[in-house]
């Protein structure tokens, strides 16, 4: 009997082992794409800077294109498509849902209402917002959300499931109301309602540095907390056997996907798929735990986003698309393969 223990040990081992070595591969490959998709980001463009992989100096109007332009865009991409995925990740391994995303809690839902809000009441008191401004009403809504969800989970008023539904419901009442305030808004006013639903990187790049330090923080106690994510996998009563503390875990965790859903919304508009289908098609490649599924979630996402930009600036000839038109005319036909595949 402690032979054929032993022997069925040293399988696990071996697979544990083989395992390990595929999610390295897989790890590896996905940083090295992100710095080929990054490199195209700063070089593809109406500017051509093609030449700058040549060696070759860079005029007066390439640098500033490079240094004042594509440079801080490429690096808000980055920084937005590995949070989103990273708080998609989270969530699916919180509500044991693989198709869980920050909209589902209200968070992204309540930044776009108060956003919308602020827009169409600058349109009607005849004021003109500053850059921030729209920062700051998306933050405040994510915010408020935040506040409500957490204040009722302390009572434990709120389980996984309800959780789940109350956000449906505020994003549902959101919806109403924006479709409301987007009826009576005029055309400048809903024009730039509508591109600012959509999602778009021009807005983010106007925002001063101190805007990402909670976002860099967040991200950062991910990372550190990744194991709890793992253990949370296993069950709360093992996970609660392994130590852990759910209930103060599960509200951090609601507390970081909302700041980094929040935060995106503020910086870059609603900007979709990106925490629903990263985090899904991680888990179904890598076969892995909820360490490795956020840490390569963070890396793909950044992926997916760069290059989400890198369509929307080059498709039209002129101006740029939405990159949230981008990434839900991708994102929603791939989505639906995955489910069709596999339900037949």
């Amino acid at each position: 009997m402690s032979a054929l223990s032993g022997v069925k040990v040293n399988r696990v081992n071996a697979l544990l082992l083989r395992q390990q070595r595929v999610q390295h591969r897989w790890l590896i490959g996905l940083v090295l794409l992100l710095l080929v998709v990054f490199v195209a980001n700063l070089l593809v463009g109406p500017v051509a800077l093609s030449r700058l992989l040549a060696g070759d100096a860079l005029s007066p109007l390439q640098q500033q294109v490079l240094l004042q332009l594509r440079l801080p865009r490429a690096c808000l991409a980055m920084l937005l498509g590995a949070g989103l995925a990273m708080s998609g990740c989270v969530l699916q391994t919180l509500l044991q849902n693989p198709l869980a995303e920050p909209g589902l809690i209200g968070v992204s839902s309540g930044a776009s209402l108060a956003a919308v809000m602020m827009l169409f009441l600058a349109q009607r008191l005849g004021v003109m917002l500053p850059p921030w401004g729209l920062s700051i009403a998306a933050f405040g809504g994510a915010l408020l959300v935040t506040s409500t969800l957490l204040f009722l989970a302390r009572g434990g008023r709120l389980d996984n499931v309800r959780l789940l539904l109350l956000g449906v419901a505020i994003g549902i009442c959101s919806s109403a109301i924006t479709t409301w305030l987007l009826y009576f808004a005029n055309d400048q006013s809903l024009r730039e309602m509508m591109f600012w639903m959509m999602g778009s990187l021009a807005y983010g790049q106007s925002q001063p540095l101190w805007w990402w330090l909670p976002y860099l923080a967040v991200m950062a106690w991910l990372v550190v907390r990744r194991d709890s994510l793992t253990l949370l996998q296993l069950g709360d009563f093992q996970a609660q056997l392994m130590g852990l503390d759910l209930r103060r875990i599960r509200w951090q965790l609601v507390f970081a996907v909302c700041v980094l859903s929040g935060l995106a919304v503020a910086l870059a508009g609603s900007i979709g798929f990106i925490g629903l289908l990263i985090p899904h098609l991680m888990r179904l490649l890598g076969r892995g735990s909820a360490r490795f599924v956020l840490l390569a979630s963070m890396l793909a996402g950044a992926v997916a986003l760069l290059l989400a930009d890198l369509l929307s600036r080059n498709l039209l000839p002129s101006g740029e698309l939405p990159v949230g038109i981008i990434t839900a005319s991708l994102g929603a036909p791939l989505l639906i393969f995955l489910l069709v595949r596999r339900h037949v």
